[in-house]
């Protein structure tokens, strides 16, 4: 047997609101007069959970499976690419134990979605939402979060062979 951890990390930009881009966090449509600019949805926080179970796979990270640089991803739903992710780590023959990510930036305030996200992304990872915590803390309007001009995500995972 075999168990690992893995940490991920990622930074989003705002876009402007007359982009009318959506925010989208953990899968979840969240209400927001602006987005997160990227090449993908800009998903932070699937982003984060992606970087870490490859991390602990050592498997690399999402630039290296989804580069920016590859149109077939531009505008994709990170979490069909999360779905790849554990499809990659199945095949290898590891499982997730539990996941805590952590949304850094002043708004929005996720509570109100924390119970959606983990139904939305619990069952890809093929664990219960028990096993998956969802959270959110501000820079006390410390550094680009806390001026507004993006957000971050932090995410920790424990794998199993």
């Amino acid at each position: 047997m075999s168990i690992r951890v893995g940490s991920g990390f990622d930074v989003h930009r705002f876009s402007p609101p007359e982009e009318g881009r959506s925010l989208v966090l953990m899968g979840i449509h969240v209400a927001s007069d602006r987005g997160l600019m990227g090449h993908s949805d800009a998903d932070v926080m699937v982003h984060a959970l992606m970087d870490a179970l490859l991390g602990a796979a050592g498997l690399g990270d999402i630039g290296q499976h989804f580069p920016d640089t590859d149109a077939a991803y531009k505008n994709s739903d990170s979490v069909l690419l999360l779905d790849r992710v554990m499809d990659e780590l199945r095949s290898r023959g590891w499982h997730v134990e539990n996941v805590d990510i952590c949304l850094i930036g002043e708004k929005p305030k996720i509570g109100p979605y924390r119970q959606a996200m983990r139904e939305r992304i619990a069952p890809i990872l093929g664990i219960g939402i028990e096993a998956l915590n969802v959270k959110a803390t501000t820079t006390e309007q410390l550094g680009f979060t806390g001026r507004g001009e993006g957000l971050a995500a932090q995410a920790v995972v424990l794998i199993q062979k």
